[in-house]
């Protein structure tokens, strides 16, 4: 059983690090906006599609195009907060989850429209090779997916932390008013923020598409396990966003081994019902005065 524990344990770290940085575009938006952003899987699907089109019609490899339709997305992201989300919200926070929720249905049937519901995958040469860790083996795309996702967060954390614009952000998710006193531009810091997390998934996608699939539903399925990231890590804890990812991807595969691969998931919806229970406020979260 141990030789088949490894190799499920190192194939969930794999899988954590996408949850992780999917998960750190939603606690982004959360810690700066405090709204839950649930366009965030459709977001999601058309980076996918925006991945697949590259691939089927230009003939660009995912990881080449990445760096690009990361900058398509952070802008695409910027002027729908900035165009869309802010105008129609009013500055109200109801307003804001019931504008993404209608974002989410708007995009999600569009694209069902245009692309209908066949599932579409691409053939890149690499997909099917294998690399030996520790006695396990790794598809090369999963282990490629692990590396640049751990160094995407290390990136944005490194982003806010070190950058004035991280500072801006950081500030107004700490203090919106004293921001504005300060000569901050809100606006435009929120609709950077929300750019951000676009952007990450758009990286997301481009590491996913080697060995997965889109079609106009497949938001729905990592938007869930966003969430539950999110809640399990800290609202708005970047590095519990990491911490959390990668812990759920382990026990998704290891509930996947003992359950059946059908049953994968039930092992992160148990960890986000006990979150809920005995750590509301998550691993890395602060309690509540």
């Amino acid at each position: 059983m141990l030789s088949l524990i490894a190799p499920a344990v190192i194939s969930g770290l794999a899988t954590g690090a996408i949850y992780a940085l999917v998960a750190l575009g939603l606690t982004m938006i959360y810690g700066v906006l405090h709204i839950i952003n649930f366009a965030h899987g459709s977001l999601l699907m058309l980076a996918l599609y925006a991945v697949f089109f590259a691939n089927t019609l230009l003939g660009v490899d995912p990881y080449v195009a990445m760096p690009f339709l990361m900058a398509v997305f952070f802008v695409f992201g910027y002027l729908l907060q900035r165009g869309v989300i802010n105008t129609f919200s009013h500055g109200k926070d109801s307003n804001t989850l019931l504008v993404t929720l209608a974002l989410a249905i708007v995009i999600d049937n569009l694209a069902l429209y245009f692309w209908t519901s066949n599932t579409r995958t691409i053939d890149v040469p690499y997909a099917f090779n294998m690399v030996e860790i520790a006695g396990a083996y790794l598809p090369l795309p999963k282990l490629i997916a692990f590396v640049a996702s751990l160094l995407l967060v290390g990136l944005v954390w490194l982003f806010m932390m070190r950058t004035r614009i991280g500072q801006a952000i950081r500030a107004v998710a700490k203090e919106k008013r004293g921001a504005q006193l300060m000569g901050i531009d809100v606006n435009h810091t929120y609709a950077v923020c929300f750019g951000i997390g676009t952007a990450c998934v758009a990286a997301a996608a481009c590491l996913l598409m080697p060995t997965f699939y889109v079609t106009p539903q497949v938001g729905y399925s990592f938007v869930l396990v966003a969430f539950t990231t999110v809640v399990l890590g800290g609202m708005g804890s970047y590095m519990g966003a990491l911490v959390a990812g990668l812990f759920l991807g382990v026990v998704e595969a290891l509930s996947g081994l003992f359950l059946g691969e059908t049953l994968g998931q039930i092992g992160i919806y148990a960890c986000f019902i006990l979150t809920l229970l005995f750590r509301p406020s998550g691993l890395f979260g602060r309690k509540g005065a």
